[in-house]
């Protein structure tokens, strides 16, 4: 624990203007980010007395071991540059609001040729209109459903799409008249894009215009006796009046707004929103934190601002956001929101009316959200902290092992030998630190030297950080770049756990101790009866099979095996898909696909003459002689198998080759978290 008057900057060194200051821990990670009207006054408070701050405040500013601070011209900077920071480096003691569901949108893709109207979750993306959120996906398909009679809009996957145009036959909502069947020219491009322009504006709350319309196309058909299509467009109507009624009109004159309500404890806060446009519920989404400052309500709503509109623009910020309370101060937020916004909008208070109740309806609904994620919370805390408390006493540890890594080796038959290391904090996955190795010390078979190079890798580089810091000689240690983001390898676990038994323990253990290192616990554990193994123990640990530490270790262990076998398949299919012409200076894709398109296949290519090659556009004498050679030295690839039936299919089959023009074989997708060292 750190005193903080030992890093209190001194008199005169903090400037009286605005800005954003961060807090660091003796790692150097940045553990508080915040913003100030005054930075002098700001400061001042965290360094007065301890027994006078709030126990979250104090548990920070003794937990930080610096504070710096950047300057900025006005107070709408600050809160831009606070929230960047914020999503950066991701402070342990900031309010950091988390979802209490993945909630689905209703998404039109205006960013493609032909738009397509789906149900879409996780992060926005460019050019897509979002409506919702939603509380349930089905209740945006009943809404499709219902509007593609009026609007039909196409639905369907890439896949089906490029299907139905090359068979040229459009799927079943195109003959039921849901579709409007781009794919096979009975609308155009620019028609069915005005098609999904005018399902936008409906969603959007521009409702009465298509009513109107309809209802006087349907009094024009009856009056010329055309009965079948003004009953068709009778119908129209009634589904658009049936998909109005699933949001009833909650404010009047067709008021756009966001209402957001906060219910708050000592330790936890909910907030729900619900975003009003119309005049009509459009969607409803809920966000938990923990309290780890003390904050006041109005703080809480500005961070509510910020995690809502920090990545919105143009109409996606209302004109209108009601609110509990208002920041302290108010101006620079409403600011920001305008200039997100790009017009004005009103940041306020409900005093009366529609709007008053409305606001009174969002705060029930904040208040059964924070009584039930208490309810799952107090569970999951007790059992992750049960969890670890178990670890510790079963293998005779100090403490509980707040920070556990895991380490496991794959390969198939000895080739492509890899291994990971998953992390788990606090009982719960940390991906973003995640590592992947590639066996680099020797070729074969042998989980054990295997499980002891990495080892050694792993905490060689931790031992190289911490000398290069020179915490050797003046005591410092920073676990994190300058910018404050993790360096790798720089942060080291309470307890080491290997994929194996006695002899994976071992090799791990004597990696450390050919180190140095001996404040780090190690400990194995065997798949076949679930056993946990000890450096130097003769007998394993047996816990029971109802501990909830045992379920916890299986956890991390399973992680780990699934980690390392999704990178080993994943460089397996790549060694598969590898080609001699990989290997030729300066033959990029395109020329590697104008030889084999050329020539038809790799072995095809392999027989051609020097001339022959000279012929295909864009290589010359040079690169053709390369080529030769190239493909001469190559040994020839194994020939590619039908999974299905087990045939030896000919190289020049269609289908069978990849990028490279080698036979290809199955692989997992490309594991996307982790980094490869």
């Amino acid at each position: 624990m750190a005193d903080p008057s030992s890093y209190r900057p001194k008199p005169g060194e903090i400037p009286d203007s605005p800005g954003v200051y961060r807090f660091r821990d003796e790692h150097r990670r940045v553990i508080y980010v915040g913003k100030a009207k005054s930075l002098r006054q700001r400061l001042a408070n965290y360094f007065q007395d301890l027994a006078g701050l709030h126990p979250r405040t104090r548990t920070m500013v003794t937990t930080a071991a610096s504070v710096e601070w950047t300057v900025v011209s006005t107070e709408v900077e600050a809160l831009q540059l606070e929230y960047s920071w914020i999503k950066e480096y991701d402070p342990r003691f900031n309010v950091k609001y988390r979802d209490d569901k993945s909630y689905p949108y209703l998404a039109v893709t205006m960013n493609e040729d032909f738009p397509r109207v789906q149900v879409m979750r996780g992060h926005k993306r460019k050019g897509v209109r979002y409506f919702g959120p939603y509380g349930h996906a089905w209740a945006i398909r009943d809404t499709v459903d219902l509007l593609l009679r009026v609007f039909p809009v196409r639905t369907c996957s890439a896949g089906v799409f490029k299907n139905a145009t090359r068979t040229g036959r459009p799927c079943l909502l195109g003959y039921i008249g849901k579709c409007s069947a781009p794919c096979v020219d009975r609308v155009s491009a620019d028609e069915h894009r005005d098609l999904a322009e005018e399902f936008c504006d409906f969603m959007a709350g521009r409702t009465g215009t298509y009513i109107r319309r309809l209802e006087k196309q349907m009094a024009d058909a009856a009056e010329d006796m055309e009965y079948e299509r003004a009953a068709r467009l009778r119908d129209d109507i009634g589904a658009l009046k049936k998909a109005m009624e699933k949001s009833a009109v909650v404010l009047a004159d067709a008021t756009d707004a966001d209402l957001i309500a906060v219910a708050e404890d000592e330790l936890e806060a909910a907030v729900q929103i619900f975003h009003v446009r119309g005049g009509r519920v459009r969607g409803q989404r809920g966000w938990v934190t923990d309290k780890v400052e003390e904050i006041t309500t109005g703080a809480l709503v500005e961070h509510a601002l910020q995690q809502l509109y920090g990545e919105e623009k143009g109409d996606s910020v209302p004109k209108e956001v009601l609110v509990p309370a208002l920041p302290d101060p108010v101006e620079p937020v409403q600011e920001w929101l305008t200039e997100r916004r790009g017009s004005g909008v009103s940041l306020r208070i409900p005093q009366r009316g529609d709007k008053k109740a409305l606001m009174e309806t969002v705060q029930r609904n904040a208040l059964q959200t924070l009584a039930l994620h208490k309810t799952k919370r107090a569970s999951d805390l007790t059992t992750r902290s049960r969890a670890l408390e178990e670890i510790a006493e079963a293998l005779d540890l100090d403490s509980a092992p707040l920070r556990i890594e895991c380490y496991d080796i794959s390969h198939l038959q000895g080739d492509d030998v890899v291994a990971s290391m998953v992390v788990f904090e606090d009982g719960l996955q940390r991906k973003s630190e995640y590592r992947r190795f590639q066996i680099k010390g020797f070729a074969g078979q042998d989980d054990v030297r295997s499980m002891h190079e990495v080892i050694s890798r792993r905490f060689r580089r931790y031992l190289a950080e911490k000398e290069k810091t020179g915490e050797w000689t003046d005591g410092e240690d920073t676990f994190t770049e300058e910018d404050g983001r993790p360096k790798k390898f720089a942060y080291p676990p309470q307890l080491v756990v290997v994929d194996g038994g006695q002899p994976q323990v071992a090799a791990a253990k004597r990696a450390l101790d050919e180190l140095g290192i001996d404040d780090i616990a190690v400990c194995g554990l065997a798949k076949r009866l679930e056993e946990v193994w000890l450096p130097d123990d003769d007998d394993p640990v047996v816990l029971p099979r109802t501990s909830e530490g045992l379920y916890l270790l299986q956890r991390v262990r399973d992680e780990a095996h699934r980690f390392a076998i999704t990178y080993q398949r994943t460089k397996r299919a790549q060694r598969f898909r590898s080609s001699p012409l990989d290997d030729v200076p300066g033959l990029g894709d395109t020329r590697k696909q104008a030889l084999l398109k050329h020539f038809g296949s790799l072995k095809k290519l392999r027989s051609a003459t020097i001339d022959q090659i000279c012929e295909v556009p864009g290589i010359g004498r040079k690169t053709a002689e390369t080529i030769a050679v190239a493909l001469a030295q190559a040994a020839p690839a194994a020939p590619a198998v039908n999974t299905a039936t087990g045939e030896i299919m000919d190289e020049e089959e269609p289908g069978t080759t990849g990028s490279g023009g080698e036979p290809v074989t199955a692989g997992a997708p490309d594991e996307r978290r982790g980094q490869e060292t």
